[in-house]
């Protein structure tokens, strides 16, 4: 009753699973990920334990398929499970039990693995796997891209309700001491996976990284509109303002330049 694309970049060393489903909070069940481990999507008659067992086996260096093997070798109730991996190098693995409800199966590529089941039809697989090795952009959004080009492609064919996308990397989370780059989730919507790029281009806002060399400086005429705009706020400090409206990531560490995203907000 889901499909999902598990994947990653390994230049940017990020692991993700964006998944959407009629299924409520479906982000709570499906995507589990570790940056510079792998991640995993479990689903059908899901084995949620699949996702951290998994993680541990990636850790340990075992492969995509190796953990799906294992996994499912020890699983008297596989036959009814779904799975997809994708490991620390990039290589990736599916399964799909027999007993799962049609339209089910997978396929994989290189960094990615896509699967679902009770779809509209095979075409639904082949659209995220086509969207997302055709697509450009971060991960999350050739994730994102992938979900919807299925989504519109019928999906699961027993309607819509929940969405999520995870993507992990090694000190991309928030502070820099974490890996939870994004961690986004549509619980319960009538259109879940529109409202989850929505989310996404909030996420981006609030917390997307400006290249150092596109930043502007903080002096002369754009010193002097940028007080002006703090004062019409109430606000006598950048920093300030920035924490309130959860903008501080995109500070300048010095407070000698601006970037550009956060100068459009304050103009706005």
């Amino acid at each position: 009753m889901t499909f999902s694309l598990v994947a990653c970049d390994l230049e940017a060393k990020q692991w993700g699973v964006a998944v959407a489903s009629k299924f409520p909070a479906v982000g709570a069940v499906v995507p589990w990920v570790r940056g510079g481990t792998g991640a995993i999507a479990t689903q059908a008659l899901a084995a949620v334990g699949y996702g951290p067992q998994g993680l541990e086996r990636l850790a340990g260096g075992a492969s995509a398929q190796r953990v799906v093997e294992d996994l499912t070798g020890s699983d008297a109730g596989s036959s009814d499970r779904q799975l997809g991996v994708v490991d620390a190098q990039g290589a990736s693995a599916t399964f799909t039990g027999a007993d799962c409800m049609d339209w089910a199966g997978g396929r994989t590529g290189d960094g990615y693995a896509a699967q679902g089941n009770i779809l509209a039809g095979r075409h639904v697989v082949d659209a995220l796997a086509d969207t997302f090795t055709a697509a450009t952009g971060s991960l999350a959004e050739r994730l994102c891209q992938a979900l919807l080009t299925a989504d519109r492609a019928g999906g699961d064919r027993r309607g819509r309700q929940s969405a999520a996308l995870v993507v992990r990397q090694p000190g991309g989370g928030y502070g820099g001491d974490n890996d939870i780059l994004i961690d986004l989730r549509v619980d319960d919507h009538q259109d879940p996976v529109p409202e989850l790029i929505r989310l996404l281009g909030v996420h981006q806002l609030l917390f997307g990284k400006t290249a150092p060399e596109q930043f502007l400086p903080l002096e002369g005429d754009l010193a002097a509109e940028v007080s002006s705009l703090l004062a019409a706020r109430g606000h006598d400090s950048l920093d300030v303002w920035a924490g309130v409206e959860n903008l501080e990531e995109r500070l300048w560490p010095d407070g000698s330049k601006i970037d550009p995203e956060v100068l459009r907000v304050l103009r706005g």
